[in-house]
């Protein structure tokens, strides 16, 4: 397929596409942040909050899960067969990353609870698909108080993202504001009970490895990029093994 089919591919699929692919070239902040924060406490007290009231340690590992299970699982959600399921406690780390996330015409519900003036074209994908931006702190505008504040109406991006899938594929997130993403990655630890769960890792590794290196059609220019393919492509290289 040709990159922009790929790139439509990817956003089609609820992937929040990382900054060095989704916008070039683009400076924020953008007029849309302050016309928001002037209209927070009102969004605050109206719309549905997530529930992040659980401690966070801050330093000691998280439970990631048996491999295989997460893997089935994670794969369904960039399907877009269900919402990945993330214990992410009170962390808000991907919504303070400085991430654009991609919003497809079809998200009726999701561009109704999101102010028009935060909502852009989204480059090099077909008229109608958007991206939300993020103010000057980097966090996006729809956080709240710490928390959500569309949390029922958000995104397909946002209801699909896990960052295990980083720690997955082995491979760290990139761009300006991801250390606290590159913190939460590095706590995760899987359950391997079975040795198709190393196996599966295993395929997920290599996968990394055959994108970061372009093995494919062309090279993933990216971490988020990376761990997608490798998510995807790792289940070719798992049976090819078999």
């Amino acid at each position: 397929r040709s990159a922009s089919a790929r790139r439509t591919a990817r956003a089609a699929s609820g992937v929040v596409v990382g900054e060095s692919e989704a916008m070039p070239g683009i400076v924020f902040p953008w007029p849309g942040a302050r016309i928001l924060r002037r209209r927070r406490d009102g969004l605050g007290q109206h719309e549905a909050m997530a529930a992040t009231d659980r401690p966070d340690p801050g330093d000691q590992p998280l439970a990631g899960g048996d491999f295989a299970s997460w893997l089935t699982s994670m794969r369904g959600a960039l399907r877009g067969e269900h919402d990945a399921v993330v214990p992410c406690g009170s962390c808000v780390a991907c919504c303070t990353a400085s991430q654009f996330v991609h919003v497809g015409p079809d998200e009726h519900d999701a561009l109704a609870h999101i102010p028009s003036t935060l909502l852009f074209p989204a480059p090099g994908l077909p008229r109608g698909h958007v991206v939300l931006g993020y103010d000057e702190h980097g966090c996006c505008p729809m956080l709240v108080d710490g928390q959500c504040s569309i949390y029922d109406h958000r995104p397909r991006a946002c209801r699909t993202y896990d960052c295990r899938i980083f720690t997955a594929a082995g491979v760290e997130p990139d761009g300006v504001g991801t250390a606290a993403i590159a913190a939460r990655v590095r706590r995760w630890r899987f359950e391997y009970p079975r040795d198709r769960d190393r196996a599966l890792q295993h395929a997920v590794r290599a996968a990394a490895a055959h994108a970061r290196r372009g093995g494919d059609d062309t090279r993933a220019v990216d971490a988020t990029a990376v761990a997608v393919r490798a998510i995807e492509s790792s289940e070719d290289v798992a049976e090819h093994e078999r």
